[in-house]
């Protein structure tokens, strides 16, 4: 498939709706196909997406049946267990056609993942009927109010910014725990979605069908055995038989999979663009594809974005690897920023030679600027911690 022609073979792509989709395969043969039609559903729906601020139900199915939710739920539940490239690999593809859908998707998957550190009768209960349970997330930074009670606790307070808590079955919600009468501990808890409610706070200029409200409880209890502190995600799973998924540290990962939608977003807005720029003329009739400034944006803009799509590549490889190191996670950091750094700038420059139609409302182009804006303002992502931490690995301590 080329630049030019990818969104006419989107548009051919074969209609997806809830009642078509079958149970998410491990097998080689099923897994490309659930993935085309996740990203032929998010293209079809972009549009409306960012409009509504929601995602389209045909595309949170989508996601369900290409695996995203069990991608990282361990293989005693039916999960995969599968690793960070491949899902990078997914995620990017989505991002393509919608970058809104994609953020939800590595989330999705994220999120699993995470609560895979929760005991084994806490795991049973989110995943004993199915792996495909779809969970969000607020746990940076913590919040509310942790009481302790027998047998568990109650958990009060508000939180901001759960991407996809609209269409989760279960919430990880973190809170401080001052049980202990020392340092408070940062604990995580697994809360039902039912019992949350949805402050409707995410109306933003990118990312606008992500979901990411605002969510409160009252008073909810929650038994020991749905928490844990968040040592255990910076220490990984300790379990010998856990996959290599779950033994990683969540600082070598979390700016990998924020930055995958990324990846995607700046892939469609160059699809965007070479299809914008192929229809206009020079003033003297010639294509404006003859034009050496626009040869040199279409080189300068897919290299930034290859060499991007390389750096990511290779954090996931890391992650995927035996054992890293500290080293790995100011590796991963930097990597992850500077790839976001470059995807920003790519689009940028083509936004500024994208012409008039770029700019229209609702356009893919103007989408993936937004999009990626969004992206590149998160936390995880911002080069000046990531510099640090890398600067940390190879200065001398004190000098």
């Amino acid at each position: 498939m080329t630049v030019v022609d990818a969104p006419v073979a989107l548009a051919a792509a074969p209609s997806l709706t809830p009642s078509s989709l079958t149970p998410y395969s491990t097998t080689l043969s099923s897994a490309p196909l659930a993935h085309a039609r996740l990203r032929a559903a998010a293209a079809r729906h972009a549009e409306e997406a960012e409009r509504t601020g929601l995602l389209h139900p045909e595309a949170v199915e989508a996601m369900t049946a290409a695996g995203l939710a069990r991608h990282f739920v361990p293989r005693r539940w039916g999960g995969r267990a599968g690793g960070f490239a491949e899902l990078l690999d997914t995620v990017a593809e989505t991002g393509t056609a919608c970058a809104s859908t994609a953020w939800c998707a590595v989330l999705l998957a994220a999120h699993g993942r995470l609560a895979a550190h929760l005991p084994t009768e806490g795991q049973r209960e989110l995943w004993g009927d199915s792996p495909d349970v779809r969970v969000a997330a607020a746990i940076v930074p913590p919040a509310g109010r942790l009481a302790r009670v027998p047998g568990g606790w109650t958990l009060s307070g508000e939180w901001a910014f759960a991407s996809g808590i609209e269409h989760a079955d279960w919430v990880l919600l973190a809170s401080l725990d001052h049980s202990g009468g020392g340092a408070p501990a940062y604990r995580v808890l697994a809360v039902p979605r039912e019992v949350v409610r949805i402050r409707e706070t995410w109306d933003a200029v990118g990312l606008r069908a992500t979901g990411s409200h605002g969510v409160a409880v009252d008073g909810v209890f929650v038994p020991e055995h749905r928490t844990f502190l968040r040592e255990a995600l910076v220490a990984g799973v300790a379990d010998a038989d856990a996959a290599p998924c779950h033994r990683v540290p969540y600082q070598l990962v979390a700016a990998l999979l924020f930055a995958a939608p990324a990846l995607g977003a700046a892939r469609g807005a160059l699809e965007a663009w070479t299809l914008l720029v192929g229809m206009r003329r020079l003033p003297d009739g010639r294509p404006l594809t003859d034009d050496p400034a626009v040869q040199q944006t279409l080189a300068r803009c897919s290299a930034e974005i290859d060499a991007a799509r390389l750096l990511l590549e290779a954090a996931a490889a890391r992650a995927d690897g035996p054992a890293p190191g500290p080293a790995a996670v100011a590796l991963n950091q930097r990597d992850a920023a500077l790839a976001v750094d470059l995807l920003t700038g790519a689009v940028e420059r083509l936004l500024r030679t994208g012409g008039a139609r770029g700019l229209v409302a609702g356009g893919a182009l103007a989408r993936a600027w937004r999009d990626i804006h969004a992206i590149a303002a998160h936390a995880a992502l911002q080069p000046a911690p990531a510099a640090a931490a890398y600067a940390a690995t190879v200065f001398p301590s004190g000098v």
